[in-house]
């Protein structure tokens, strides 16, 4: 056997191809984020390769976009921008942000052929407003999925609200998960990689936009019904509202009684099981986010 055809037996090869748990998410649907990394890849590679795109991104363009666990690369500067579904943040390779300067601004005093060394050259200010805008820009395409993902599960994301401008922020935590975008440049250069940190809140909102997918997967996959069922009647309870008996006999035909919709109660045979959020979907009231009941 030549040594090149004996197994390695290094951490790499033993553990590089296993993706951690993380025991707060077991039971959540976290095998189909490949399925939400490719509709935000393609989102964003169109968003980068259009005009407004390519004033930023100059040459560089979206060469892969996965889900894994944060970075421990030393020396990374995190930005982060919250809003009403939690917070991302976002940090870039050095070299990538001096790159699309370069490309931008062009350098001067410096011979074509010169190498840039990421450690000798001071942040400027100039440098600073790049990475803030373009955190700013992946957190809003992010977004926009992610409140994609809710409408299609008929959950009611939050309020619109414009996004807080990006701060400086903490590094996530190994256990942490990311989003790691590579991009690759026209001019031969090499990969340039950055990150998005999601917080626990905005993590939570992405599985939550893949449980109908769930749903459908395991119904595809019950290839015949069950032998024996338990059909049970579950009834809505909306709202309700305490009036005096004086109060009642005095309505009249067009009076409205006023009410707030917040969780509603699910009822078996008057029996409190569950609560539920009433959410909009295609016209039609909805319950959803189901607990059970104190």
């Amino acid at each position: 056997m030549n040594p090149q055809d004996r197994p390695r037996d290094d951490k790499s090869s033993r553990h590089g191809n296993y993706q951690v748990l993380d025991p707060s998410l077991l039971g959540r649907p976290v095998h189909l984020l490949p399925k939400f990394a490719r509709r935000f890849a393609e989102a964003l590679g169109t968003v980068m390769g259009g005009p407004a795109g390519r004033r930023y991104w100059g040459a560089h363009r979206l060469a892969g976009l996965a889900f894994e666990r944060a970075p421990e690369e030393e020396g990374l500067r995190w930005l982060a921008v919250a809003g009403p579904l939690g917070t991302a943040a976002v940090a870039f390779e050095r070299g990538l942000l001096l790159g699309l300067l370069e490309g931008r601004y062009g350098r001067k005093n410096a011979a074509p052929s010169a190498q840039r060394d990421p450690a000798t050259e001071r942040v400027t200010a100039t440098e600073e407003r790049l990475a803030a805008t373009l955190t700013a820009q992946l957190v809003e395409q992010l977004y926009v999925r992610v409140t994609e993902g809710l409408a299609g599960v008929g959950v009611e994301a939050p309020a619109a609200a414009p996004l807080e401008a990006p701060v400086a922020a903490s590094a996530p935590g190994k256990a942490g998960w990311v989003i790691r975008v590579t991009l690759d440049a026209t001019q031969g250069e090499a990969a340039s990689q950055c990150w998005i940190a999601l917080d626990h809140e905005l993590m939570a909102h992405v599985l939550q936009g893949l449980k109908e997918e769930r749903s459908s997967v395991r119904t595809q996959r019950a290839a015949e019904p069950l032998a024996t069922g338990l059909s049970v009647k579950l009834d809505g309870r909306l709202a309700s509202k305490e009036m005096t008996l004086a109060a009642l006999f005095e309505l009249k035909v067009g009076d409205i009684i006023p009410v707030s919709v917040g969780r509603a109660d699910v009822l078996l045979d008057e029996s409190r099981l569950f609560t539920a959020a009433v959410a909009e979907h295609k016209g039609k009231l909805c319950l959803t986010s189901f607990e059970d009941a104190e």
